[in-house]
């Protein structure tokens, strides 16, 4: 299949993933789009040829890899599949989901996008039915709908989940399951062939999987352009601080990238408290290595859940003499009264600015002034299209040097 033949390429969106997937859909259009116009170029030059004549040859030879795929525009212009294949789910009053998808997929690469964390009412039932769903939900929805697209005869079933369920249950302390694990089988025995995700909790996770593949993508150069954005951030000096010991990989990429100093947060819990919110968490004493004294700090995590860690870190640093905080969230929860708490710290001045992406589907967070939403679907869609047609993944992976350009240049306008 030609590298511009989106044809066998097919997005199915489980009602929580509805939104994050239109966006991933808009990008891969545009996407395949220039694709298509830059291979057409380079053979109308090398070949001495008019543009639609190239296009009509492209379009044949396209045509005949997926001929059951039926275009109403011109064969001598592009033409966009839809992308995603339409979907019916259904919820039944005694709570049970069923999918049904209602065109063939059979031979094609089907991606299949949730957000495991949307709190907010999703559609079932033809639009006639609302619902919020649980976590538990979202991950029930997702095993219907890889259950029907295997029996519907996809050719690959790769599951787009910006946030891996469970994924803070890696580890085993007592007598509990290795939850984050145990998802991972499941949905391996489900067919599933791959995951797409951001920042995963833990890379043991990987150690789950026999022949699943993980492809876990990094949103640290869409949050460095965010940071570089704020007004006086280069003004200032700049210190990246790891909120604890579990960070301090990120947190180091983040300093070497940006080449500044790193310092660090040691937290001493007290295990044999729960924690049972945001202000109240088994966190008993902070201790800092290294100077932040009078300086803009930037600190980096992958989750925020109630926010009481980060709360306290905030506070601590504040006590401790920087001049602003800014954090960076890849994983935005703000679960339970987290945006109220956060609301009432940033009026005590204990932060600046956080910089979340939209992998979680938030509502009220877009609009608070101390919050910045980064757009990542853009980067989910060009993870696709590579794995798509079968292109390197390394320059997604690790996007160091783009980031060092972008962070030189943005001090050089400074």
């Amino acid at each position: 299949m030609n590298y511009s033949n989106p044809a066998n390429l097919v997005v199915i969106s489980c009602p929580g993933g509805e939104i994050f997937a239109d966006k991933v859909v808009a990008h891969l259009k545009k996407g395949y789009r220039h694709s298509f116009d830059k291979l057409i170029a380079e053979l109308g030059k090398q070949y001495d040829l008019e543009s639609p004549a190239v296009a009509r040859q492209v379009n044949f030879f396209n045509d005949v890899f997926s001929p059951h795929h039926k275009y109403p525009s011109s064969v001598t212009q592009y033409r966009s599949p839809r992308f995603k294949a339409p979907t019916i789910f259904t919820l039944f009053p005694n709570g049970e989901i069923k999918a049904e998808i209602l065109e063939s997929i059979r031979g094609k690469d089907v991606y299949i996008v949730q957000d495991v964390e949307n709190r907010f009412p999703v559609l079932f039932n033809s639009g006639e039915t609302r619902k919020v769903l649980s976590v538990n939900d979202h991950l029930l929805t997702i095993f219907v709908t890889v259950d029907a697209a295997r029996e519907a005869g996809a050719e690959s079933i790769t599951l787009v989940l910006p946030v891996y369920p469970y994924s803070r249950q890696h580890k085993k302390k007592g007598r509990e399951g290795i939850t984050a694990g145990r998802v991972a089988k499941i949905l391996e025995s489900l067919g599933v062939n791959r995951i797409i995700t951001l920042d995963i909790h833990s890379r043991e996770i990987n150690n789950a999987f026999d022949k699943m593949r993980l492809e876990n993508l990094h949103a640290s150069y869409q949050i460095i352009r965010a940071l570089c954005r704020i007004p006086g951030i280069f003004d200032d000096e700049l210190v990246v601080v790891s909120p604890d010991t579990g960070a301090v990989d990120r947190n180091k990429f983040y300093a070497n990238a940006l080449k500044r100093p790193l310092a660090l947060l040691y937290k001493e819990r007290d295990y044999s408290k729960v924690s049972a919110d945001a202000l109240d968490n088994n966190i008993s004493e902070i201790k800092l290595l290294g100077d932040i004294h009078g300086k803009t700090v930037f600190m980096a995590d992958d989750m925020l859940g109630t926010g009481g860690t980060l709360l306290k870190a905030m506070k601590f640093l504040k006590e401790q003499g920087a001049n602003k905080v800014i954090c960076a969230i890849s994983l935005p929860l703000f679960t339970g009264e987290a945006v109220k708490y956060f609301d009432d710290a940033y009026e005590k001045g204990l932060f600046h600015r956080i910089i979340g992406t939209n992998a979680i589907y938030h509502e009220d967070l877009l609009w608070r002034e101390w919050y910045i939403s980064v757009n990542i679907t853009k980067l989910f869609a060009q993870t696709i299209t590579r794995l798509h047609q079968g292109l390197p993944m390394s320059s997604l992976l690790d996007n160091r040097s783009i980031i060092v350009k972008l962070f030189e240049k943005g001090t050089d306008k400074a």
